[in-house]
């Protein structure tokens, strides 16, 4: 079951199926992108500015729900390129920053959700790696890209053929996400970082999240990037955020920011 809901400019996404472990099946899929597409509509509208998403339970998401799944019969790119990838796509064009809550089980499936967020907070005690060589299968949404460009190729290719499953606090060291908690205030910890956002200079981080696409999709190189940064900076002149921002630098006093353009 996907829940949706928004508080103080904040879209909360749950994946809320504890009994599997926040498994995804291709309903649970579709579901998931339509809470997207709703954060995105009000985003439009500065009624969202930031989003968190998170499991109930003792997982994130274990990855796909295979529970009778006939492999005979496995439709198997219609569920990762029909449904999973236009998924991930969705979330990461997002136009507000994102965040996503890591704990217990992060695999397959979770483990691509997470690469689709902006910001990924992790509990210490979380479980992260590719374990599908014991399915015969191996790792998909996005983990070999991710795997690869944090950790190099030859450790990626321990954890895919060991199995072995990174803890929180490893993978945060290792480059893999932005912060590791105790697993008790991680998604407090996550929702308080998620408000200050959306209420900060909303412009300014689309500005930077775009910037960031670029050079992670585009493989832009120094000046591109630089030029890049300048033009964003340029069009950020004439938002409310950077003359409120000045304004407030100047008379020294806590700037409040709207988001609007």
């Amino acid at each position: 079951m996907i829940e949706f809901s928004v508080n103080d400019r904040v879209a909360e996404v749950v994946l809320n199926a504890p009994q599997k472990l926040n498994a995804l099946g291709p309903d649970d899929l579709i579901a998931l992108s339509d809470a997207y597409r709703r954060a995105e509509s009000l985003a439009v509208d500065g009624e969202v500015r930031a989003l968190v998403l998170h499991g109930e339970g003792r997982a994130f998401c274990a990855g796909r729900d295979i529970a009778g799944v006939d492999p005979r019969e496995d439709d198997v790119l219609g569920y990762l390129g029909g449904l999973v990838q236009p998924l991930l796509e969705r979330m990461a064009s997002l136009s507000v920053p994102t965040f996503a809550v890591a704990h217990g089980a992060c695999l397959g499936v979770g483990l691509g959700l997470l690469v689709a967020s902006d910001i990924v907070y992790v509990a210490d005690t979380a479980k992260i790696g590719s374990p599908f060589a014991n399915l015969g299968a191996t790792l998909d949404s996005g983990g070999h890209a991710l795997f690869v460009e944090r950790l190099g190729a030859h450790r990626t290719m321990d954890l895919i053929v060991t199995g072995r499953l990174m803890s929180g606090s490893e993978a945060v060291a290792a480059g893999l996400f932005s912060r590791v908690f105790p697993a008790d205030e991680v998604t407090d910890a996550t929702r308080a970082a998620a408000r200050a956002a959306a209420s900060g200079a909303t412009q300014a981080f689309i500005a930077s999240k775009a910037l960031v696409a670029s050079l992670r999709d585009g493989r832009i190189g120094l000046w591109q990037s630089m030029d890049e940064e300048n033009r964003a900076q340029a069009a950020l002149c004439e938002t409310e955020d950077y003359r409120e921002g000045f304004a407030a630098f100047q008379e020294k006093r806590k700037p409040e920011f709207t988001g609007r353009a």
